[in-house]
């Protein structure tokens, strides 16, 4: 075991462990990589509530970048071959993913790497993400909850690495542990994450109990931003972030904010990462704002046309959407079918104007209470490929095998359609990068759907939904409305993703632009 030689006799347990964590570790990442660890007085707070007072579960919850897993490395090896280290006990680390649960294993031996202290004490297996200590026959494993295990483990110290990723209330891996500490005598839990997106997920569970003290060995140390403050103001981003503007860099969290105040769709995940917050993970994908600067009129679509198409299921809204890049511009042409038969009655249950849109030449009506196929495909046939070049059109494949025989019988050939109509699977798998792209070209003003008023309550409407990896699709079910013209302006626009990146951008003629201002 090794122990902070040189450094004055230490009375409190915390104050000696905070004293051989800045003896023997170095910062393993960031600025200051290689230099002696120097606990900040918060993380002190978090040591001395930990190890100065009978300790059984602590949780640690605090805004992204702050450390957290550096912070679990340091108290790791405060097991491994510290002071708190027991002979032949065991250490684990938990995670819901093999990635996850080797960022913990690689930061501590990246520790241990830079330290000649500890390297050698401390025998690295990065094969099986293990660190051993032979003189006092202590081992570390980091384990995660998509691998096999073979659950005959006895824990002395446990870190639930971001645990707030947990869906629902109960985890098996969590609870494996949890329950395998019987034979240790003073075992020791460490939970550390940014919260979880509700109430009922299983971190949350534990930080409420924790706060209601029902459990005398639990220890909580929370960060959050209050939930009715300004979401972007440096004074309630501070509220999360005890390191922010130290090593926390300042400049890119107020970026995030900036982005998160301009685009919804990334204030869910900029409220939990960041503000620390319980936040669902659904939120509007554009606001009012945003689309409104991308709304100029289009040009007249010609060259190269890529096309998404949005199949109803029998009277709802179907949906095309053609978008051409023009000098790094998508240029947007939208086309909407309903039926015709009640389309008042639907005007009025939905609160929407259909009728009125009809009326004007925004909603094209098809006979009858549902949309016709063999008008949507008469459309595509004598109109868009007529007078158009169209490299691509994007489909849910849920419903195209009622158009296909339409288009077939319209002229078009089996081969044809099968060359020009692609596959476009509504999951995050696809939908995810091809948000992200449009995303990108509304924030940067590189879109004109000329406020087409159907696409632009379709937009009002959109709403994203997130998976565990950050991945986004849109959502019907939890969408206000309509949402089928974003859903076909996503697919084409992520169809023409390649030529929008390789079409030529001119300069902006900045003295025309001072012109404009004065």
């Amino acid at each position: 075991m090794l122990t902070a030689r040189g450094t004055p006799p230490i009375k409190d347990r915390a104050g000696r462990n905070i004293a051989w964590i800045e003896r023997y570790c170095r910062v393993p990442d960031g600025r200051d990589v290689g230099k002696p660890v120097r606990l900040r007085e918060w993380q002190r707070d978090i040591l001395r509530g930990v190890y100065n007072q009978p300790t059984r579960r602590a949780i640690i919850s605090v805004g992204r970048k702050n450390a957290k897993t550096a912070t679990s490395s340091f108290l790791l090896l405060l097991h491994l071959c510290g002071p708190e280290a027991r002979p032949n006990s065991e250490l684990y680390s938990s995670a819901l993913s093999r990635d996850q649960a080797a960022i913990l294993f690689r930061l501590a031996a990246k520790v241990v790497r830079l330290s000649t202290d500890l390297a050698s004490v401390v025998t690295i297996r990065d094969t099986v993400k293990q660190l051993y200590c032979q003189e006092l026959g202590t081992l570390y494993t980091a384990l995660s909850a998509d691998a096999s295990t073979n659950f005959g483990l006895s824990p002395v110290f446990t870190v639930h690495d971001e645990l707030g990723q947990v869906k629902g209330p109960r985890h098996s891996l969590y609870e494996a542990l949890e329950t395998a500490t019987g034979a240790q005598e003073n075992p020791l839990s460490i939970v550390i994450s940014t919260q979880a997106p509700t109430d009922a997920d299983l971190l949350s569970v534990l930080i409420d109990d924790a706060k209601e003290e029902h459990d005398p060995k639990t220890r909580l140390f929370l960060w959050t931003a209050d939930n009715d403050a300004d979401p972007f103001l440096e004074e309630t981003i501070r509220q999360a972030n005890p390191a922010f503007g130290d090593f926390q860099n300042a400049e890119e969290v107020l970026a995030m904010a900036e982005d998160a105040r301009r685009m919804p769709s990334r204030e869910a995940e900029y409220r939990n990462l960041i503000l620390n917050q319980r936040v669902e993970a659904s939120s509007p994908f554009v606001t009012k704002s945003v689309w409104l600067e991308n709304g100029g009129d289009a040009a007249e679509l010609d060259g190269t046309v890529y096309g998404g198409l949005d199949l109803s299921e029998t009277n709802d809204l179907t949906a095309l959407v053609l978008v051409s890049p023009v000098r790094g511009v998508l240029h947007v042409e939208s086309t909407f079918w309903l039926p015709e038969d009640g389309l008042a009655e639907r005007s009025r249950r939905d609160r929407v104007p259909y009728d009125v849109w009809a009326k004007d030449g925004y909603i094209k009506t098809t006979p009858g209470r549902s949309v016709e196929y063999e008008y949507v495909a008469r459309y595509l046939v004598d109109t868009v490929f007529e007078g158009n070049t169209v490299r691509k059109i994007g489909f849910d494949r849920y419903n195209m095998r009622h158009l296909r025989p339409w288009l077939v019988k319209s002229g078009l050939s089996e081969s044809f359609i099968d060359d020009r109509f692609e596959d476009f699977g509504q999951g995050f798998v696809s939908m995810s990068p091809a948000l992200r792209f449009l995303e990108s070209l509304l924030l940067n003003a590189r879109v004109r759907h000329s406020n087409h008023p159907v696409l632009t309550m379709c937009a009002a409407n959109a709403v994203v939904k997130r998976d565990e990896a950050g991945n986004r699709k849109l959502d019907k079910k939890k969408s206000r409305g309509r949402i089928d013209g974003m859903v076909a302006l996503a697919m084409a626009g992520s169809l023409a993703e390649a030529d929008l990146h390789a079409a030529k951008v001119y300069p902006v003629d900045v003295s025309k632009i001072l012109e404009d201002v004065h």
